[in-house]
């Protein structure tokens, strides 16, 4: 890092200091902190996992726990309580950590617990959305879009500044983590974020007074003994008006729980 003002070495004003470790704030901070957790996993016998470099697996005959890791947040589960609290302990006194206890809130995702399950809900998520847009005070609807004409490219007029647009149309794909409902909408607004019209604005507005309708909505999580894999698949067949692609859909379920699903 640069020498900081105050503390420029007269003789060596353009010289650098090299750290002895990350000082928060800076770029590479994230990734050495990433890396000094990484290390002590590993030792304790975790397996980083290939198709999400930020979850680590510990599977053993005794235990088996799940840690995922997202810059300095950390959620823990697994078989064993004992064991979590035990981990927890000696991350501490490698890692300076604090325990929030049960999880509640993560990433803007809200964790409900009841005697059924776990409840993921993305209310605050939605209610900060609804007032940055000021649609807080709109008329709600029953549903993300409306059954008519299909949108086109060339429709309505071009918006004069297309950031706001963009800005909510890429929230909304955040959004659909727990509302795999408005999936198919928001593919279709993703489609004309590069040039966006007053006809695309107004549906995503559509898309806006939906949520605020049903803010309650999110994903039910349950357990099962039954964890059996069901997909779910379909197509339109060449609706786009204007290169006559089709939008396909799938969702998979594990037991009775969504776990995956997508729209394109």
């Amino acid at each position: 890092m640069t020498q900081p003002d105050g503390y420029v070495d007269q003789n060596y004003p353009s010289y650098v200091c090299k750290l002895k470790k990350a000082l928060y704030g800076l770029k590479q901070a994230p990734r050495a902190w990433f890396d000094k957790l990484k290390g002590v996993l590993l030792q304790k016998g975790f397996i980083n996992s290939v198709s999400d470099t930020s979850l680590f697996v510990l599977n053993t005959p005794d235990v088996y726990i799940l840690l995922l890791v997202y810059v300095d947040d950390i959620i823990i589960t697994g078989s064993s309580s004992t064991y979590m609290i035990d981990l927890i302990s000696n991350l501490n006194s490698m890692i300076s950590l604090k325990d929030l206890g049960e999880l509640h809130f993560f990433l803007g995702i809200e964790v409900v617990r009841n005697a059924t399950g776990l409840y993921l809900t993305q209310q605050k998520y939605v209610r900060d959305l609804l007032f940055k847009t000021k649609m807080d005070g709109a008329r709600g609807v029953t549903s993300p879009m409306s059954s008519g004409k299909q949108m086109s490219m060339h429709d309505g007029d071009v918006l004069d500044n297309p950031e706001l647009y963009r800005s909510i149309v890429g929230a909304l794909q955040y959004l659909t983590l727990t509302r795999p409902e408005i999936a198919f909408a928001v593919n279709k607004l993703s489609q004309f974020v590069h040039t966006p019209s007053s006809i695309h604005w107004e549906a995503c507005k559509r898309v806006l007074r939906y949520l605020k309708d049903t803010i309650q909505l999110g994903l039910h999580l349950k357990a099962s003994n039954k964890l059996v894999l069901h997909g779910f698949a379909d197509s339109d067949w060449a609706s786009n008006p204007d290169d006559r692609r089709s939008t396909s859909g799938y969702c998979v379920f594990l037991g009775p729980n969504l776990i995956t699903w997508s729209s394109k």
